[in-house]
């Protein structure tokens, strides 16, 4: 599906619709699988949404990595906007509230949905944290870029690290995988990476380590799903680890989703949103 933009992050909405982001046009999109899509312009429009995710209140909520904001949008398409420096990955978290990464200010943030904020440090500094996911101990699982490490922090705001055994492997994407695990993809080293609630770390190289991987999702086939940034290629990968490659059509491919369709959506920042059927000969 062409777009008249640059698609950078993509989630599959409460209303059965992919929504995402228009990193460098300062709008969100909206649209259902067949349909015409919709777009929503951002005021103002040079915050670069990045991140966009369901939350706990039936509406989308993103990031705005240049503008220092966190966006909610309804499905109707009602915009509000709250100050956050630097927000880059955002997830929902078992205490109903979203929590954020802040990139440049070595912080976790936690807002609620009527926009009362809260930020934690962490305890290094330039560590770039990255993108966050809830994990299955209740905990909020996010990478640290420049850190080298996987980080945890409780709803209590309790952090806690783990380095990562490759030098300079640059984590980005996180999420919940099938086996009660978070998945992570390591830019930096072309692998990908799994950590147990223990904390328990194995890697997984990619057939071409300069692949630069970015983002991740578990699909509806116990197994993960995630973007080759540098090769433009989508992957999958089981929890034994056999990874399997997949051409996309257009360049730069960032956030991924499971669509209301079942089939794996990709955004393209070349200007499309790429459709990966998990059925072959399906149209």
């Amino acid at each position: 599906m062409l777009i008249d933009g640059s698609p950078y992050g993509i989630t599959c909405g409460p209303d059965g619709a992919l929504w995402f982001t228009l990193v460098h046009q300062g709008r969100i999109g909206q649209v259902v699988p067949g349909d015409e899509p919709t777009f929503f312009s951002l005021d103002p429009a040079d915050g670069q949404p990045t991140v966009i995710t369901p939350g706990p209140d039936g509406t989308l909520w993103f990031t705005e990595f240049t503008g220092g904001r966190i966006g909610r949008i309804t499905t109707d398409g009602a915009l509000t906007a709250f100050q956050a420096a630097s927000p880059y990955g955002i997830a929902t978290g078992s205490d109903g509230a979203m929590w954020f990464t802040q990139l440049q200010d070595d912080r976790i943030g936690r807002i609620t949905p009527d926009g009362q904020l809260s930020t934690y440090p962490l305890p290094s500094a330039g560590a770039m944290p990255s993108a966050i996911a809830a994990g299955p101990d209740g905990g909020l699982w996010f990478t640290l870029n420049q850190g080298n490490a996987i980080g945890r922090i409780t709803t209590g705001g309790e952090v806690s690290t783990y380095p990562l055994p490759t030098p300079g492997a640059a984590p980005v994407g996180i999420c919940a995988g099938p086996d009660d695990a978070l998945w992570f993809v390591e830019i930096g080293a072309g692998q990908v990476g799994r950590i147990s609630t223990s904390g328990a770390i194995t890697e997984f190289p990619l057939p071409d380590r300069a692949a630069r991987p970015h983002a991740i999702v578990a699909g509806p086939d116990h197994a993960l799903w995630l973007t080759e940034w540098g090769t433009g290629q989508l992957a999958r990968i089981t929890t034994d680890g056999k990874i399997t490659e997949f051409p996309l059509e257009g360049a730069e491919p960032h956030g991924l989703t499971v669509g209301p369709d079942g089939a794996i959506w990709v955004a393209m920042e070349s200007g499309a949103l790429a459709r990966h059927s998990l059925h072959p000969g399906e149209l």
